[in-house]
């Protein structure tokens, strides 16, 4: 009970009153660019926050169900991504012949921008869904592997000179020593590639696909005003996927190694 009640005073107590503050500020800003300085298209630039969570409520449905669509196939490209990074880490991190010939195509694949990438892609494949999945898969795999290689190579001297003096075989090195050290690595990311992978379904939803919020928001934003509400709600709706998928992956963290600094009891208590 005591860990509940710190947890409330200190997590989710000062998240309710940021929020809170931001959404009154944001109100009253609307409510000034609108009645005060009388802005031309007031509600585009800054709509009222009670229309669009009015907005939330009366299509929640239809929101809910393309954000689903999205999100989907954003975690299908995450898992495989995630998995392609794990795997090339652990390549890399047994030979460098491999790291040498692999890490730089890796790092050079990463300068091409998504913008320019997700319709490539989309007009190779013409299927939205495989679409989806390769860019987010792409996103995924690099901040992963290079993480995930991170914690691989972050294995005290001395622990991996006890197991070799033990004659331990490598595989056994790599599952009881190399991967426990590397799961806060590969945690960290996984916690970057997630919002982004998310993002990356978007961007090819919005080059023309049928189904996902990137749809419903591209839209909405083509009617212009009459829309802002809705165009509005598809935003929150798209940084809800991402902060979603953010805790999901911090939660799994959480219960995979929970032995982290972050995740411990505080004021002493074991």
């Amino acid at each position: 009970m005591k860990g509940n009640s710190v947890f409330l005073r200190d997590r989710v107590l000062p998240l309710f009153v940021w929020v809170f503050g931001l959404l009154v500020v944001w109100e009253a800003a609307s409510w000034m660019l609108l009645h005060v300085a009388k802005a031309p298209l007031a509600q585009s630039k800054l709509p009222y926050v009670h229309e669009v969570i009015s907005t939330l409520w009366n299509y929640g449905g239809t929101l809910l169900k393309e954000g689903s669509a999205t999100f989907g196939n954003a975690g299908v490209g995450f898992l495989i991504g995630a998995a392609a990074g794990v795997v090339l880490a652990v390549l890399m991190s047994l030979s460098k012949t491999i790291e040498q010939l692999t890490f730089p195509y890796a790092v050079a694949s990463q300068m091409i921008p998504i913008l320019g990438l997700a319709p490539i892609i989309y007009g190779i494949v013409r299927d939205e869904q495989i679409s989806r999945v390769i860019i987010s898969g792409y996103i995924t795999f690099f901040p992963v592997s290079l993480n995930m290689l991170r914690g691989l190579r972050s294995v005290d001297l001395s622990a991996l000179e006890l197991m070799h003096s033990y004659a331990a075989k490598p595989w056994a090195v790599y599952w009881k020593l190399r991967f426990p050290a590397a799961l806060p690595g590969l945690f960290s990311g996984l916690k970057i590639a997630a919002p982004l992978a998310v993002t990356g379904a978007i961007l090819v939803e919005l080059m023309g696909a049928q189904h996902g919020i990137g749809v419903i928001m591209l839209r909405n934003l083509y009617y212009g005003p009459s829309n802002t509400y809705m165009f509005w709600s598809t935003v929150i709706v798209s940084a809800l996927l991402g902060i979603v998928s953010y805790g999901l992956m911090t939660l799994i963290e959480r219960l995979v190694a929970p032995w982290q600094p972050e995740f411990r009891p505080k004021g002493g208590s074991h």
